[in-house]
């Protein structure tokens, strides 16, 4: 009788153990799920990994902003139409969160950074959902490079094609593709 009720305790510590470790490895493989739609740009797929609504916060420009469920699926449309790479350089899980160091490319990055951003984040989860992405540094980002290119780009834009101007608040696919249409306007000025 006593064999049975130890052995009956190790198993059910076993079986808690066991999942207790698939809880713990769902959160690394719904972080990489997310990187995986980014990357893909998969409208719908987002949803099924997103709380009701997710905050996005950078730290070193102290920005913020909440973002609905309809509103990201609206950003990832945008973010799609540069044709984003997204690569995961390093990810890990440490208690309830999900740390990273992502790569970025697409072509507004490319026109405005000429190379690709690499930044850490960590990724917070509600019930195994995504709620808060919060990208603590930049690895590479050149600041100034970023921002001459960009206001070249936007002086250029306001005196030969005022009609295109918006587009760098505008992030719906409209938006965005004001922004594509301006950066090729702009590369094949000469």
């Amino acid at each position: 009788m006593r064999k049975t009720i130890i052995l009956s305790l190790l198993l059910a510590f076993g079986f808690t153990s066991c999942k207790n470790s698939e809880k713990r490895n769902d959160k690394l493989e719904i972080a990489k799920q997310y990187y995986n739609i980014l990357n893909n740009s998969d409208h719908s797929g987002i949803r099924t990994i997103l709380g009701d609504s997710i905050v996005i916060r950078e730290s070193e420009s102290d920005y913020q902003e909440s973002f609905s469920q309809k509103r990201y699926v609206e950003w990832l449309e945008w973010d799609s139409v540069f044709e984003p790479t997204y690569k995961i350089l390093e990810i890990e899980q440490e208690n309830e969160i999900v740390k990273t160091k992502i790569s970025k490319i697409d072509k507004r990055i490319f026109f405005l950074h000429e190379e690709p951003m690499v930044w850490n984040e960590i990724i917070r989860f509600d019930n195994d959902k995504i709620t808060r992405v919060e990208r603590v540094e930049y690895e590479i980002f050149n600041v100034k490079k970023f921002l001459k290119n960009r206001n070249e780009l936007l002086n250029w834009i306001d005196k030969n094609y005022p009609e295109l101007n918006g587009y760098l608040y505008d992030q719906t696919e409209s938006g965005a593709m004001k922004y594509l249409k301006a950066i090729e306007l702009y590369k094949n000025k000469k």
